[in-house]
Order: structure tokens, then sequence, then C-alpha cells
């Protein structure tokens, strides 16, 4: 028998909502397994492509899945068979009868008010200075059905509430994901909590699979954008909604997003049991999607009548921005100590093509006090701080303080010169920031480098090495951080050293981007 209604996209397994093992409810074994869609893989940086760049030489200026609920369905005994909606009107939906599950999802139009997570939104205490810009990723595919499609609505009018949208504080959007995600409304689009509660209510389910994949790469390449309301100074955050699991594979997506900055954080419900993981696309899809693997950013939730209970964990979560950690990435979270061989080797020419090398470093990096922070040493037989971490806030002044740099002239004691910035800048570099020194040489020190390069490195500095002429190879390899090959550089002329650049950077966020996440 053949029931009109909605197409479903593929046959699917699907188990009902959590009941006690006595149900009548039962789980009915997959019948064909769903098309993986694999995510495209995107250039290493997301948002960020490094050509060959014209750098300024020496001028310095500035699978299967669970079937829906029986919402797509007539109402019988027995199994039902259905259309689909792949275009061949032979391809047929087995499921089973949902018809008191259905009920009760009918019947549940409020949620217990006894329970102490249910109180009234004018009990739930408001989070204070939560100013963040949050996408919510909201499951649309079939497999979901209406009912829990609108309890999904429920729970996002109520999270809106409680957030207490604002251009002051958290501004908020969602994206609809299926076989393809669409944005329901940007980051821009609603400035208070109470325009947002309608525009919520008025979301239509869109259907097809679930590929958070795609809907997590959408995100990352249009959605955080300037146009779509971004602020910039704000932690992105993204919350994806998703009924069981993802039809596709989220793990270079995800981590894509994490390498632009974007918080990830999985709201799993009804997640895959023992028996049904062999049917998940890509295992621990979860653990290799959220920012951090510790718990943080992960909420799996056993029913969808749980859901609502969870609105101020998840609103606690997204808003305490010292654990939003992904924000932070390998252009904004560095302390970054620059030191300059200034003996009367280099000459003054090329001394200012050093500073253009220098600056041309600089201005790929994010520039604040409370990201990438830049300090220079000067050396000869002595030592001289141009200028320490935090003393040039903004990109234009750091970059005018570097072109002010006067050549100094003397012998060379590079060694001496590391520990200097061991001493005057790294004892002052802040705990959550990554500490590098880059030295550029162009000659054999005068005393040791080992045993000062031991030294910091010790101290967890990631020390890269630049040599250019009469530098000696051993000591670049002493200084640089294993492996030399991916620390330690040589040319053989000063006029080269722009070519460099963006290998430096490359290897600065390849290297922030390979630390275990937990």
């Amino acid at each position: 028998m053949l029931t009109a209604g909605v197409h479903r996209p593929e046959t699917m397994i699907r188990r009902q909502p959590h009941v006690s093992s006595a149900s009548v409810f039962s789980r009915i074994q997959p019948q064909s397994e769903r098309k993986q869609h694999t995510v495209q893989s995107n250039p290493t940086f997301a948002r960020r492509d490094w050509p060959h760049p014209a750098y300024a030489r020496p001028d310095v200026s500035s699978g299967t899945r669970r079937p829906t609920d029986s919402s797509h369905s007539v109402s019988n005994t027995g199994n039902k068979w259905s259309r689909m909606s792949t275009g061949d009107p032979t391809v047929l939906d087995p499921r089973p009868d949902n018809t008191e599950n259905e009920n009760r999802l009918n019947n549940f139009e409020q949620y217990p008010p006894e329970r102490e997570e249910n109180k009234p939104l004018s009990e739930i205490p408001q989070p204070r200075d939560c100013k963040v810009d949050i996408a919510f990723l909201m499951d649309g595919s079939w497999s979901i059905g209406k009912r829990r499609f609108k309890i999904q609505k429920d729970f996002l009018m109520e999270v809106s509430q409680v957030i207490d949208v604002g251009v002051a504080g958290a501004m908020m959007g969602i994206i609809q994901y299926g076989d393809d995600p669409v944005t329901e409304f940007s980051l821009k689009q609603f400035s208070s909590s109470k325009d947002l509660k309608p525009a919520i209510s008025k979301i239509v389910q869109k259907g097809g699979l679930s590929n958070v994949g795609k809907a997590l790469s959408y995100i990352n390449k249009h959605f955080f954008s300037d146009a779509n309301g971004n602020r910039g100074g704000a932690p992105n955050v993204a919350v994806v909604l998703v009924d069981g699991w993802p039809t596709d594979k989220v793990e270079e997506a995800s981590r894509l997003a994490r390498e632009s900055g974007i918080n990830i954080f999985f709201v799993t419900i009804e997640g895959p049991d023992e028996n049904e993981k062999q049917n998940v696309v890509e295992t621990n899809f979860v653990e290799k999607a959220v920012c951090r693997t510790n718990g943080f950013f992960s909420l799996p939730i056993t029913s969808w009548f749980a859901l609502r209970k969870e609105v101020q964990s998840l609103v606690k979560r997204v808003c305490d921005t010292d654990q939003l950690v992904c924000s932070k990435t390998c252009l904004n979270a560095n302390d970054i100590a620059f030191v300059i061989d200034g003996s009367s080797s280099v000459g003054t020419g090329n001394f200012r093509t050093v500073l253009q090398f220098v600056a041309n470093v600089t201005q790929e990096f994010e520039i604040s006090d409370t990201d990438t922070r830049v300090g220079i040493i000067q050396y000869t037989y002595e030592q001289r701080l141009e200028f320490a971490f935090g003393q040039h806030n903004n990109k234009a002044d750091l970059l005018n303080a570097i072109k002010r740099i006067n050549y100094w002239s003397g012998g060379t004691s590079t060694g001496a010169a590391i520990t200097y910035a061991a001493d005057q800048l790294f004892t002052k570099s802040k705990p959550n920031k990554r500490k590098i020194m880059i030295v550029i040489t162009d000659g054999r020190s005068y005393d040791d480098v080992r045993a000062p390069a031991l030294e910091v490195h010790r101290k967890g500095v990631i020390a890269y090495s630049i040599g250019i002429a009469w530098a000696a190879q051993d000591e670049l390899e002493y200084i640089a951080t294993d492996p030399d090959r991916e620390h330690s550089f040589f040319v053989d002329e000063f006029d080269n050293l722009y070519k460099y650049v963006p290998k430096i950077i490359h290897n600065i966020c390849n290297e922030f981007n390979s630390q275990p996440r937990n």
C-alpha cells in the first residue's frame, strides 16, 4: 500500500524516542545504506590563502540513518509503505506503526511545570556580559519529523530569550541544514530577543539528509562574515543540533572551522546506542568536530523531551568566553620576539631589509593586547630592547615602531641575545600565549648559542632561526626548535628574505593547528 504525503529521501533506519524495555515499540533493521557525502577539502588555512606575495623590498612603510517519527505517515497497525522522494515510485520505505508515540508528541504541548529546570523565563538568571556571535545549526532533515522539529524550534526560542540578544551582548543567527544548508537569518538581522522569537517560530522544515559537515563548511566560508554581522571582537560560536548522527563526514570541515576561530559545540539528541553505532557514517564524530574533547563542548541528550532542561547549561557554556579556546587561532594567540643582529657586518641598507622582513611577518598577525603581541631586541656584543610585548597594541603603531628602529653596529653575541630575550620578554609573556622567538643573524656568534637555546626551549619557547650570507649552519640548528627543517632557514643574500615570509607563517599556523584538542 502506498501512502501519500511528504516524500522521504531514502530508505533509512531510525530508532524511536526513548521508552522503557516493555514498550511496544521495536527497533527496525537497516534496509539500505545512505550514501556518504564527503566534505570537500579546503586550503590549509580557512579564509586565508598563501600565494607567493609581492612583499615590499627594503622600504619600510605601514550512512544509514534512523527513519522519521510517524508524522510523515498514515497511522495504522503494522508496517506502512510510503513513496520516497528518489523519483522512483517503486522505492518504498518500511517503518513500524508509531501511533502511540505520535500521540505522546501531540499531547506534549507543555513541559512538566513541576520540574526545577522548567522554571518560567522570568525566574531564570540572565547571563552577564555574553558578547558572542553565535550560529545555531538546526537539523531540518526528514528523520527528525515534524513534532521533533517543533520541539527544536521551541528550544531555540527559549535560548534566544535567555541569552538576551542585543548589540551590546550576544548576536544570534540560525542555519537550517538538510541536504544543503540555508541561512534562516544572519547575525545582524535581529537585534533583540523579542524580535527573534516570532522569527524562529515561522521557520519551516526543509527536509533532506542530515549533512552536518556541509553545514559546517558553509558557516566557515559564508556565515561569519562582516556582511552578515560578524563583529570581529566577539568570539564566533557554532552550536550544532543533530538528531541521532550526521549523514556525512564532519572531521575536515570542523578542523577548518576551528582553524578560523569558530568554537564548535555539538548537542546530540537521541544519539546512537551500541547497536546503532555500526550505522554511523563517521565514528566518534562529536570528538572529531567539537572545539575541545574535554566534555565542555559536547552535550548529549537522551530524549527530545529532555532538551528544554538543557537551555541554561548550554547558554552558560556559550557565554563563558574564557572557555571558548577555539577563538584563539595561529594569528592571534602569540607573543613573538624578534632577535635581530645589528652587527657591523650587516650594514645600514641590509638592516633596513631585515626590518622590512620583520614588518612583512608582523602584518600577517592580529595585533592587540589580547591578540598577538610583538617585542624586538637588537644585539651586537650588547643587547637593546627596542620595545616590549604590549608596548604597541595596534598594527599601525607597531609597523611604525619597527620603521623607527635605528641600526646599532658592533660585534655578534647571539647567545647572550637569546638569554636577554628570555629575561626581558618571555618572563612577561601571558600564560595563554604561545611564545615564539625569531632570531635573524648574518654571521657566526662570538659566544656559545647552544646552552641559551636549550634553556629557552625548556621554557616552552618555539624558536626559529634565519641565517643570511655568512651565518653558521650548526648554530642555526642549535637555535631552532626541532625539527630543524621546519624552524631553520638560510638565504644567501638579504634581498631574498621576503621569500620566506609565507613559509614562516605557514609553519607557525601548522604547528598551532596540530596541537592536541583536549
